[in-house]
């Protein structure tokens, strides 16, 4: 496998007519590591995987990748390969003709494109299934055809990888199974990546570096870690996990919402903001101190129990561990406490953030 590259993008935009697609975006991969292009349909964020494919041109700005300037080379010719969501399988071919296709094109010999594909199919995980090679595609599961997609993907050697929200036709195990041995993959051949997906926890789970997309623009990027537990806005805290949002207001000392005071660690400026608070700060207080809370849904769900409570200050999401549970139904008054890890002020745009 080629040493993995780095990806650049310089003031980047992409235009249909009047609407623009992606504007003005600059963005470094690092080598050799996994990123993900995470927004809701239309945020632009499958336009700018093709435009790094060479699949759709750049209407302004460069793209580098391993410091060559693309931008108007065709996709042929920018050592990169892609992974489709729709796996873009050859019918007519049998599994063995489908991974070797691009080195047939490429002209290399028989006995190395034999070689490649066996290799690449051994990378995925199908070497050991009988009579494979020469099976239709179409007589697959999905899950091995996807393994076969990746695996035509792989056998180009190429600088950078690129996957278009290529688990999105399988059910959730699979999903998660497949998920997990992409990621496993990545980094044992240390191959740049970039991986689009409208999957938040799939985004979590698989990435080195989230960049978190809307309307064409970066609204944030970072580690998991950091989007989820540092959300520099409500769309970001929104679509990175749940969350309950209040208008609030912070003096400097105390963050107060109705009068009660949720308790935060952060530095943010005095003024109006949206107090967020993840379903796992919130706990049942013991002592029958805390916000009053009426239990408005109680949803079992094994290993946690998701619950709404209906309070003074508004309605609030809790997920709790089944340990941390005690028996209450819908209807129950009690009492809630506050994780100060899990609760975040929020800049507050009083035109648009109490939708």
């Amino acid at each position: 496998m080629s040493k993995a590259s780095p990806i650049h993008l310089e003031s980047v935009s992409k235009r249909f007519g009047d609407i623009v697609a992606v504007e003005r975006i600059d963005l470094d991969v690092t080598p050799g590591t996994l990123l993900t292009l995470l927004g809701p349909s239309g945020c632009g964020k499958t336009t700018m995987l093709r435009m790094i494919a060479g699949l759709e041109r750049a209407s302004e700005g460069r793209i580098l990748i391993d410091g060559e300037d693309v931008t108007r080379l065709p996709a042929n010719a920018r050592d990169v390969t892609m992974v489709f969501q729709n796996y873009a399988l050859f019918p007519h071919m049998n599994v063995f003709a489908n991974v070797g296709y691009g080195l047939r094109v490429a002209r290399r010999p028989s006995e190395e494109v034999r070689r490649r594909t066996l290799e690449a199919l051994t990378l995925v995980g199908l070497e050991g299934l009988e009579g494979l090679e020469g099976r239709a595609t179409n007589a697959l599961s999905g899950g091995q055809q996807q393994r076969v997609a990746l695996a035509r993907a792989l056998v180009m050697r190429p600088k950078v990888l690129l996957f278009d929200e290529p688990l999105s036709n399988l059910d959730a195990k699979l999903r998660r199974r497949v998920r997990e041995e992409i990621r496993d993959l990545q980094r044992r051949l240390n191959i740049t990546s970039v991986y689009v997906t409208h999957d938040q926890e799939e985004a979590l789970a698989i990435s080195d570096e989230i960049v978190v997309m809307n309307k064409g623009r970066i609204e944030q990027s970072g580690t998991p870690v950091e989007l989820y537990t540092q959300p520099n806005n409500r769309f970001v805290a929104d679509f990175i996990g749940s969350a309950s949002f209040l208008p609030g207001r912070f003096d400097g000392d105390v963050t107060s919402v109705m009068d009660y005071h949720f308790p935060f660690k952060q530095e943010i400026a005095p003024g109006n903001v949206t107090v967020m608070i993840r379903p796992e700060a919130v706990e049942l207080a013991s002592n029958g101190e805390g916000l009053e809370a009426l239990v408005v849904s109680n949803s079992y769900l094994g290993a946690f129990t998701d619950l709404v409570f209906s309070t003074a200050v508004g309605d609030l999401q809790a997920t709790i561990p089944g340990e941390g549970l005690v028996a209450i139904e819908r209807g129950d008054s009690v009492h809630l406490q506050f994780k100060p890890a899990g609760v975040r002020l929020l800049p507050r745009d009083d035109s648009t953030d109490l939708r």
